[in-house]
């Protein structure tokens, strides 16, 4: 998958803000963040074929020993939570269903909180 068609991916679940928030950064103009219920569920670096979702901590250690493209976070990204993705190397079956349950698991997250917060 091109970065173009995960961008088209990410955009088609629905309630999904993309930005560039970091544009003011060095090197930040290309970070594509993808944002739902508020908070970020994914991003990308244009210039680079590779992306970070976030992912349910129990699933981490087995994706990282066999699934093809998936990788620790970046550095500023806790393991614990987040993973690395190769856009070349993974199968597009696999990554739709970890962008899916990343935009998922942030969205039950913070619909919760805010329900919680109208009582």
């Amino acid at each position: 998958m091109n970065i173009e068609e995960f961008r088209e991916y990410c955009l088609s679940l629905g309630e999904v803000e993309e930005k560039l928030p970091f544009a003011k950064m060095p090197g930040g103009d290309s970070v594509l963040v993808f944002y739902v219920s508020g908070h970020t569920f994914c991003y990308c670096d244009l210039n680079d074929l590779r992306v970070v979702v976030k992912c349910q901590p129990e699933r981490i250690p087995e994706l990282l020993d066999t699934a093809e493209g998936v990788t620790p976070p970046d550095s500023h990204f806790s393991i614990k939570y987040w993973i690395g993705i190769d856009l070349q190397t993974i199968s597009e079956k696999l990554l739709k269903e970890l962008v899916a349950g990343s935009f998922e698991m942030v969205k039950g997250k913070y619909e919760k909180k805010r329900v919680k917060s109208q009582r």
